[in-house]
């Protein structure tokens, strides 16, 4: 069959998808991955096939350009449940993230992704859970299609809770953000909107279901994650062990490449860490790492190390909450020490790690020399968090591997196909 990956234009996101690329490929079946032009020299490096659709947006640059602003109260969705979101609220977070976040995103490819797909016609796609050009293409073409899930769901869980707040409302009040704008779009195709152009006919869900937020009447498929870190070399260090416990800094490429830079003090972690009796590893960016004025003899900071190569046998991993650091952690049975602060789905990892006993949190904006020491020598020192770490690691494993998922989505493919 043919298989027709969507999603938004960042790397982050990207590498979630190509483990299950791969392994549908591998399986003999036609893979494409599409997205913004800026995207593909990116899944070229993958060895996947690109298909540049649309034009590039200015989000990133939008973002980067309003970083005090991201922990706007209408774009928090740390705590998307009815009981703290009264119709008003919710619908206004809705229709701030559709406007300034969705259509920003996916308006710029939608239409040119319909044309691709009504040329090449696919079976199946499987798209990024903000890339809703996806849903809207296979809708238009008659494919099955699924979301790939990189986050804990809170974009389902806020679309399960608007919708109990809408069938409160009188039929004047019930106006909804998504069905004006998808619905919109699909009419233009002849195509009619509903709730699968939101969350998919199913989701394919690489969190592990002890970390995932529950959502009723959704059809899930966990998988085992496996991390992809992008293209990359082992550095010669890497084959040295540590003598001391080992402390891994991420800033995180999806902080950098969309927001213009981490929100982790790295001058702060460095220094503190730096005089703690363990062995850093930092992976920072140019600019962060321009800013640490001396960097301390126990310390190695560096541009990139691919985390799948460095985390087995660390102690700990600091990060701010991205998906490709904190699920190459849970892959490994790292501990980890999240600050972060109320942003896309950051928060809700964190504190969910932190329920699970493999990690604690801390908002960015608390996050003080002290706290940092003490985080770190709790997570190196007690037993009990490497022990949840094993069992996050363990939960995975016993999910089916991506290649084991493929007869499930050959099947699921024929079923929900109306082409």
């Amino acid at each position: 069959m043919r298989v027709l990956f969507a999603t938004v234009s960042e790397k982050s996101h990207l590498y979630t998808m190509v483990p299950m690329a791969w392994a549908l490929s591998s399986a003999g079946h036609e893979v494409r991955v599409a997205s913004n032009p800026v995207l593909a020299d990116a899944i070229q490096s993958t060895g996947l096939t690109a298909v540049p659709v649309g034009v590039d947006h200015n989000i990133n640059q939008m973002f980067e350009d309003n970083r005090e602003s991201l922990e706007n109260p209408m774009a928090d969705w740390s705590n998307p449940v009815p009981e703290e979101h009264p119709w008003d609220l919710v619908h206004m977070k809705l229709n701030v993230s559709v406007t300034f976040a969705y259509q920003a995103y996916n308006d710029t490819m939608v239409h040119e992704l319909i044309s691709y797909s009504r040329s090449w016609q696919p079976d199946l796609v499987i798209w990024d859970s903000t890339c809703y050009a996806g849903a809207v293409a296979a809708r238009v073409v008659g494919a099955a299609h699924a979301r790939l899930l990189w986050c804990t769901d809170i974009y389902a869980k806020m679309r399960e809770t608007f919708l109990i707040r809408m069938a409160e409302q009188p039929e004047e009040r019930r106006d909804d953000p998504f069905e004006t704008w998808l619905g919109g779009i699909l009419s233009k195709y002849g195509s009619d909107f509903d709730e699968e152009v939101v969350v998919g006919q199913w989701s394919i869900d690489q969190v592990p279901t002890s970390l995932q937020i529950p959502v009723d009447g959704l059809t899930r498929l966990p998988m085992r994650c496996v991390p992809y870190n992008g293209p990359s070399q082992l550095p010669e260090w890497l084959q040295e062990t540590p003598d001391k416990p080992r402390v891994v800094v991420s800033s995180g490429m999806s902080a950098r490449n969309a927001l213009g830079g981490t929100f982790l003090p790295v001058e702060k972690l460095i220094s503190t860490l730096g005089a703690m009796d363990v062995d850093v590893v930092a992976a920072l960016g140019e600019e962060e790492a321009a800013r640490i004025s001396e960097v301390p003899d126990n310390t190695r900071v560096v541009d990139f190390v691919p985390l799948h190569a460095v985390l087995p046998g660390s102690s700990v991993l600091i990060n701010h909450g991205g998906f490709g650091s904190y699920s190459t952690a849970f892959a490994n049975a790292v501990p980890q020490f999240i600050p972060t602060i109320r942003w896309a789905d950051w928060w809700n990892k964190a504190t969910a790690l932190q329920e699970s006993g493999a990690g604690i949190a801390v908002h960015a904006s608390e996050l003080t020399e002290d706290v940092l020491r003490e985080s770190v020598e709790k997570l190196i020192g007690e037993q009990s968090y490497r022990d949840a770490a094993e069992r996050l690691r363990q939960e995975n494993l016993s999910n089916p591997a991506p290649h084991e998922m493929v007869s499930e989505l050959e099947r699921l493919t024929e079923k929900h196909r109306s082409r």
